[in-house]
């Protein structure tokens, strides 16, 4: 009599082991990818909120610096929601509408949003300064609000500048 040993499958320990060491596997690799998602949140939401920043305020100390003279404000210490400034013979107004910074050219009837779509912008103040030489200064400050949403919340950073005309 012949006997035969078909062993050609798996016995159940061996799936159980194999079924074990996967779903650890799974799980490790699932967190990494987790972890990662949420940085790469986080470092949007930051990237956006600072290269927004940092545009309105190189385009406001351009804007300010090219300046002849300051409507808005008016006089020195007030403080606006709304900056008027005449360059090369044109009005330019700085304002706040429906969370976006706006830079409207008056003379000719142009408007440009200033921060993107990935930002909400708030607190816009511009406050007219005495100046050296009697050359005004005007301060502006304005929060930044991230539209992407992080587990733990948007970011939000508050920007403050002062520019004078030349």
């Amino acid at each position: 009599m012949k006997i035969i040993n078909n062993k050609r499958g798996f016995t159940l320990v061996e799936l159980l082991l194999y079924l074990g060491i996967f779903s650890i596997l799974l799980t490790v690799t699932l967190q990494m990818f987790g972890s990662v998602f949420e940085l790469q949140l986080e470092s949007q939401a930051k990237s956006s909120v600072d290269v927004d920043g940092k545009f309105i305020i190189n385009r406001f100390n351009y804007d300010v610096s090219r300046a002849s003279s300051i409507a808005l404000p008016v006089t020195l210490g007030a403080s606006e929601s709304a900056l008027t400034i005449v360059v090369n013979s044109q009005s330019l107004t700085y304002s706040l509408s429906n969370g976006d910074i706006n830079l409207s050219n008056v003379s000719t009837g142009t408007t440009d949003q200033l921060n993107s779509t990935e930002t909400t912008a708030s607190s816009l103040s511009f406050t007219r300064l005495e100046g050296i030489a009697g050359k005004d200064l005007i301060q502006m400050s304005f929060t930044l609000t991230s539209e992407v949403t992080q587990r733990k919340g948007k970011e939000i950073r508050s920007f403050q500048t002062t520019g004078g005309l030349r």
